[in-house]
């Protein structure tokens, strides 16, 4: 998707929209409703719908809607098998060379994290994205924050508190802005690498850096991650795990669905989670910008 930055406010917009419409084909994926059920049963017109849709995703819904059905979770899932073994292969494992965003992770020590972010100074920001508002946070070292805001801006910026009770919190957007296009824009990623400020136990840490290791536009599963972190049996641990990361899209916890090609449950709601997925495979698909 070849999005200006400029254009996240109306994007942001249109995917409230775009939710509604996930969520009925999601309810009724099996019957592969046409465009006019679709915008019958969320109150658009079949014209409205299309073109924004397309404006949002990049593609129609009907294309968008091949993405989102359980059975194309199971190819994804099999195709991930191979990929991610060719990242194994390549010697991927190291943060300093994923291919996926090229994020530099610095992880705290035990005392840090037992200080709660005493004596770091955290700067936030409320900003749009192609998938709603979103929060981010940011330290001198990184970002430390990504989540979207599903309610109320207050209880997003409530849930970085908690996460980081004794850390000093200013709001300035002048700081988070310049971050939201590395991050949403798919033709920007890697251009300017992008350092995350992590605070969490070693095992936290070990199965974040493995979902780094998750291609864009592939899946893995609880079970996979905890293999590939070399404890085979832990995969609730592991599932406990990616519930506590605290920087959406950049760690792509999105990516993780249940071993059956289920998508599963996400923290901002299973329609994002879903508009995530389909979003990077159609954004596969698309032409390379010139």
């Amino acid at each position: 998707m070849n999005t200006s930055l400029t254009d996240f406010k109306e994007l942001s917009e249109d995917y409230l929209r775009i939710e509604q419409a996930i969520l009925y084909l999601e309810k009724h994926y099996k019957d592969q409703p046409g465009l006019e059920e679709i915008a019958a049963n969320i109150g658009l017109s079949e014209f409205h719908l299309q073109r924004t849709f397309t404006q949002w995703a990049g593609i129609s819904p009907k294309r968008f809607l091949q993405f989102l059905t359980k059975e194309n979770a199971k190819k994804l899932l099999d195709q991930s098998e191979n990929l991610l073994d060719t990242t194994l292969q390549v010697g991927l494992s190291s943060l300093g060379r994923l291919h996926d965003l090229f994020v530099t992770a610095e992880a705290m020590t035990p005392g840090e994290y037992k200080s709660r972010g005493a004596g770091l100074t955290i700067r936030y920001g409320i900003h749009p994205t192609p998938f709603g508002k979103g929060l981010i946070g940011a330290t001198d070292r990184g970002i430390c924050h990504l989540s979207f805001v599903q309610a109320d801006e207050g209880d997003a910026i409530d849930a970085l508190v908690a996460d980081w009770k004794e850390a000093k919190m200013i709001e300035d957007n002048r700081v988070t802005a310049p971050l939201v296009a590395p991050i949403f824009l798919l033709n920007m990623r890697g251009q300017t690498p992008l350092h995350l400020h992590l605070r969490g136990t070693n095992f936290q840490l070990k199965v974040w850096e493995a979902l780094l290791n998750v291609p864009t536009g592939a899946v893995t599963t609880y079970q996979r991650l905890a293999a590939q972190i070399g404890q085979p049996t832990a995969s609730r641990a592991v599932g406990a795990a990616v519930g506590h990361n605290s920087i959406a899209v950049l760690i792509p916890c999105h990516r993780v669905i249940r071993s059956v090609g289920e998508f599963g449950s996400y923290r901002y709601g299973a329609p994002r989670k879903m508009a995530l997925l389909g979003w990077e495979q159609a954004a596969l698909t698309l032409p390379s910008p010139k």
